[in-house]
Formats: C-alpha cells, sequence, structure tokens
C-alpha cells in the first residue's frame, strides 16, 4: 500500500524512491510487525484472560506443565494481525505471491482458531475432528498446487532444487502437485507439533522465516540469481518482504511467549505460519532446504511416527514421551534448557541452509 504512495510522491520529491527498494522494506516491516505485536500483545492477553481462553494440560505429560493450566492461548492470532497489516503495508499488492502467500497462511490460521475455540470456548476437549481438520488443510494444499501448476510459466518453477549441487534439476511434471501439497501440510503439521514448551516453536519460525526472505530476494533478483548459480523466478521477491514480517512478529510474540510465557501460539498461529513456511520454500525452490533449515520441526514429527508406529506394531514406546521435547524434560532436563539447545541446533541448520546458496 505504501509503496503505492511512495510512487506517486516520488514525482515531486525523487528521495521517496528508496522505498522501491526491497532491502529497506523488508527492514522497515520487521520493525512494523515488531511494534505492532508489543503494541497489540498486552491487549490480546488481557482479552484471552477475561474470557478464560486457557490452555489444557495433558495429565499423563511432565508434572512442571501442571502450573501451565490457563494460560492464555490462542495468541498466534497476535501474529497474524502483525503480519497481515505489515505485508498490507510494505509489499507490494500488486504481487501475485504476496496475496496467494497471505491467504493461505490465514486459511490454515483459522483451521487453527475453529480447533482451539472448539477446545478452549465450547470446552470441546478434542477440538476440531481431525479428519476434518485434515481435509481443510489437504483441500487448501491441493488447490494451491494445482493453481500453482498451472500458473508455471517456465520448467524451473516445476523442478526439484538439489541442495549443493550446482545446476542441478529434477523435472517433476504433475508430481510437483503432490509435492507442494505434502510440503504446504506437512510443514504447517509439523510447526504444530513443535508449539509445545514456551517459545520452543516461535524462534525456529523466525530463523527459517528470515532465511527464506534472503532466498526469496536472490531468487527474485536476476543479478544475485545468476551469481549464485540460484534459479530466477519472477515477482518472488517480494516475499522477503512476508518473511520479514514473519520475523518481526515472531519476535514480538517471543517478549510474551517466552518462559514462563503469558500467552501460547495455539492451533492458530503453529498452522498458519507452519504453512506460510512450506509455501514460500515451495515458490522459491528450495523444498529440500526447508528440509535442512526445519529439522526440529522434522524431529519433533519423525518422533511422533516412530513412537506410534512402534506402540501399534510391538506395544512398546521408543520416546518416554513424543513429541521428542516432553521426552528430553522426562529425561530430567529443564524445559529452558530444552528450548534454547532446541533452538541452538536451529540456527547451526540454518546457516547450514544458507550456505546452499554458495556451495553449489
Amino acid at each position: 500500500m505504501l509503496i503505492w504512495l511512495s510512487e506517486y510522491l516520488q514525482q515531486y520529491f525523487h528521495a521517496f524512491g528508496v522505498f522501491q527498494y526491497i532491502t529497506l522494506r523488508s527492514i522497515l516491516a520487521v520493525l512494523t510487525a515488531l511494534l505492532i505485536a508489543l503494541w497489540v500483545g498486552p491487549i490480546m492477553i488481557r482479552r484471552l484472560a477475561h474470557y478464560k481462553v486457557g490452555q489444557v494440560v495433558r495429565d499423563d505429560g511432565p508434572k512442571s506443565h501442571y502450573s501451565k493450566a490457563g494460560t492464555p492461548t490462542m495468541g498466534g492470532a497476535l501474529m497474524l494481525v502483525a503480519i497481515t497489516i505489515t505485508t498490507l503495508l510494505w509489499g507490494d499488492l500488486n504481487n501475485f505471491y504476496v496475496w496467494l502467500v497471505m491467504a493461505v497462511t490465514l486459511a490454515f490460521g483459522a483451521i487453527g482458531w475453529v480447533d482451539d475455540y472448539q477446545k478452549l470456548m465450547l470446552k470441546n476437549s478434542k477440538g476440531l475432528a481431525p479428519r476434518w481438520k485434515y481435509f481443510w488443510q489437504s483441500l487448501i494444499g491441493l488447490i494451491v498446487a494445482i493453481i500453482l501448476y498451472v500458473k508455471a510459466s517456465s520448467p524451473v518453477e516445476t523442478q526439484l532444487l538439489i541442495p549443493f549441487l550446482k545446476n542441478v534439476a529434477i523435472p517433476l511434471g504433475v508430481f510437483y502437485i503432490f509435492l507442494t501439497y505434502i510440503v504446504i501440510v506437512g510443514t504447517s503439521n509439523a510447526v504444530n507439533l513443535t508449539d509445545g514448551l514456551d517459545g520452543l516453536a516461535i524462534m525456529p519460525i523466525v530463523l527459517v522465516g528470515g532465511a527464506f526472505g534472503i532466498f526469496a530476494y536472490v531468487t527474485g533478483n536476476i543479478k544475485f540469481s545468476e551469481y549464485l548459480s540460484v534459479p530466477y523466478i519472477a515477482g518472488v521477491g517480494e516475499l522477503a518482504i512476508f518473511s520479514s514480517a514473519i520475523v518481526g512478529a515472531g519476535l514480538g510474540f517471543l517478549w510474551f511467549n517466552t518462559y514462563p510465557a503469558q500467552v501460547f501460539m495455539g492451533d492458530v498461529g503453529a498452522l498458519g505460519l507452519g504453512a506460510a513456511l512450506g509455501l514460500i520454500a515451495v515458490l522459491v525452490r528450495q523444498e529440500l532446504v526447508l528440509f535442512i533449515m526445519g529439522g526440529i520441526f522434522v524431529a519433533e514429527t519423525l518422533s511422533v511416527i516412530l513412537q506410534v508406529a512402534s506402540f501399534k506394531l510391538t506395544g512398546k514406546r521408543i520416546f518416554r514421551m513424543a513429541p521428542i521435547h516432553h521426552h528430553f524434560e522426562l529425561q530430567g532436563w529443564a524445559e529452558p534448557k530444552v528450548i534454547v539447545r532446541f533452538w541452538i541446533i536451529t540456527v547451526v541448520l540454518v546457516l547450514f541452509g544458507l550456505a546452499t546458496l554458495k556451495l553449489r
């Protein structure tokens, strides 16, 4: 929105042309989303507490979690509000990719909101039935995948890029639809599984989101993409604004979500932001890099799959509790230790993922 105003004012004052640069708007997006989150956060927490939208704690979980019961949740809505407003302010609203990512984020967030609402407001312990949750996630994921496949204007948009290998890409054909669906829906649920400790999920979201902002900028810049041997895709550079908004909103949310948390993310935030990361990875053609940088999300998901499979097949559990962050808690790790160590692992994985830009 503001980019249109700057274009108009540029004819009178050339200095306003600086707002055309994605780099400046990305910085401003981080700061804007951060300020919105810090401003709206206390208001939202008070409202959630007033309506008694409190966290329900599992009876079979770590005893240290019992004190978390009643802590306001659905705080992820705070981030969605900050990200949406920031993107509308600093993004190029003529850009198809911006609207697509924003729509998918809000759509998956809406699914999470319904689930949270049924659990916390209607006191339905099961929330939205898993089959219906998965149905709506799948429907949105498939629609987006088909749209992108039909809209693809160059071969690179439907190829699978292999990290660390220069000019190596696998044509996917129709299989692109399946891959896109898996990445969006899978990442959404993986982030949701990770959101189990104070601040555990949000910092990896911030780190991975920021890294994908760099990938988006490089992929959408014809000079940088040529220099780094990254396929150029026109228009995806604007996703750097959305990614920056994720960083700012995430940091603002972490201000209230850090241990001991004043508010929890809830499915509304985890499903929405997970879907956003998955879709951005697809649009910049870095699905495998997402697998690397989001290693914590992958580990959390695999721990649940292995736990369920092992129990059904053998009657025995591999971990003391899944997702795996609870296993480490029951092993005697203090909650802050689990959180910070998972953050450190994510920092290393994100740096490793960013290295793929140059090491080809």
